[in-house]
């Protein structure tokens, strides 16, 4: 690890830690940083700039005539991204696949990561609608439901650590970086607890994001599952401030696309002090993402209507097919048996609609089985899927994303 500078100090502190083999620790100082951000015209550019596409986003899908259809696919796509960030090998299909109870070759594990991912976020905003504060029991419970039967339960789920952990390397003597040691993690999560509340001093939101997510990483409170808590507390927090009325802006893209440049800048904070830099960084990449995610939902939403138009061309066929179209418009993937389950057909029925949608083009069946079929709606999955590492084949594995 390189040598901290001498204005790491506004940042925090390294601590040598004794033993037979002696390593050093960072201690981070409680936000807001001290001496305070150097708002400079770039960076307050970058933070306008962002700021307006983000209200550009919320006012997008205030206008939406269905933005939990958005919604649906946007969280999914975000937990694979973000749990790729950690390791796993599950990807979207693998998930929606999951989510219809077919998941063919795929590690069991890696799903139900993913799949705790969705559930971990949906509990937050769950929270959060039913009025309960941004507070360090929401994040505990976040991390609960997060690593719940998965490889991290036995790492105190919900529960700030108690013994030391580190990043990298095989012990904390040849780590890239070492956490804080376990009796300092409550008294510094319990100060970005208070930031996050207003206290000493209220922050714009977007920037808030950003000093949250980098402390919450230097903190690293929890055994297991810091990265994807620390990516979960951006939309949590938007949502829990009103800066967004539906959580459509996930950075894991961004993050894993430029996962160097992401470590580096968050080093620099504890090496360096550079808040700047990297406030610089996040905020580029929320402008970016959240112009990308506006445009995706725009494309989805017109790619809806155009092909609802070619359904009623059916005439009295197009009643059931209109109300399948209903069902994929959310899921993307599905299994006859859950489209049926949906829509409360028969499953002749429901089979003679996907039959009129795939005639239509509107929708392929990627397992190649004569039973429990799974039909993709194929232009949205084009549009979400973007980015992304893998998409379903015909033979129901994956190839590589074109």
């Amino acid at each position: 690890m390189a040598e901290p500078t001498k204005g790491s100090s506004r940042s925090g502190r390294w601590e040598r830690q004794p033993g037979p083999e002696p390593y050093k620790c960072f201690l981070p100082k409680p936000l807001p940083p001290n001496p305070p951000l150097d708002l400079s015209e770039k960076l307050l550019i970058v933070q306008d700039r962002a700021t307006k596409a983000v209200a550009r986003l919320d006012g997008m899908a205030a206008a939406l005539p269905g933005p939990q259809l958005i919604l649906y696919a946007y969280v999914r796509k975000e937990a694979v991204l973000s749990s790729q960030i950690e390791g796993t090998q599950s990807s979207l299909s693998d998930l929606l696949l999951y989510e219809t109870k077919q998941a063919p070759g795929v590690p069991a594990s890696d799903v139900k990561e993913v799949s705790n991912y969705v559930a971990a976020l949906e509990h937050g905003l769950r929270r959060l609608r039913d009025g309960f504060p941004m507070s360090l029991r929401l994040i505990r419970e976040v991390h609960e439901v997060l690593v719940r039967g998965t490889r991290g339960e036995d790492k105190s789920p919900g529960e700030f650590r108690t013994s030391q952990n580190w990043i990298g390397g095989t012990r904390p003597g040849n780590a890239v970086y070492v956490p804080p040691p376990p009796h300092e993690v409550l008294p510094a999560m319990g100060a970005l607890e208070k930031f996050i509340h207003g206290d000493p001093i209220q922050t714009p939101t977007l920037m808030k994001t950003g000093l949250v997510h980098a402390q919450f990483e230097s903190i690293h409170p929890f055994l297991d599952g810091n990265g994807r808590v620390g990516r979960l507390l951006i939309p949590l927090i938007l949502y829990a401030e009103g800066a967004l009325a539906y959580p459509l802006l996930y950075l894991s893209l961004y993050f894993k696309q430029r996962r160097m440049d992401y470590y580096e800048a968050l080093m620099s904070v504890r090496l360096r002090g550079a808040w700047e830099e990297w406030l610089a960084f996040y905020l580029a990449g929320v402008e970016e993402v959240a112009k990308g995610s506006a445009e995706t939902a725009e494309r989805a939403i017109k790619t809806f209507a155009a092909d609802r138009r070619k359904i009623e061309t059916l005439g009295k066929a197009s009643a059931s097919a209109i109300k399948l179209h209903g069902v994929l418009e959310k899921k993307c993937l599905v299994s006859l048996a859950i489209a049926q389950e949906e829509l409360g057909l028969s499953l002749p029925t429901v089979m003679q609609a996907m039959v009129r949608l795939q005639k239509l083009g509107i929708v392929k069946e990627i397992t190649g089985k004569q039973r429990k079929q799974v039909f993709a709606y194929q232009a949205y999955w084009t549009l979400i899927s973007r980015g992304m590492d893998t998409m379903p084949s015909e033979r129901g594995g994956h190839r590589p994303a074109a």
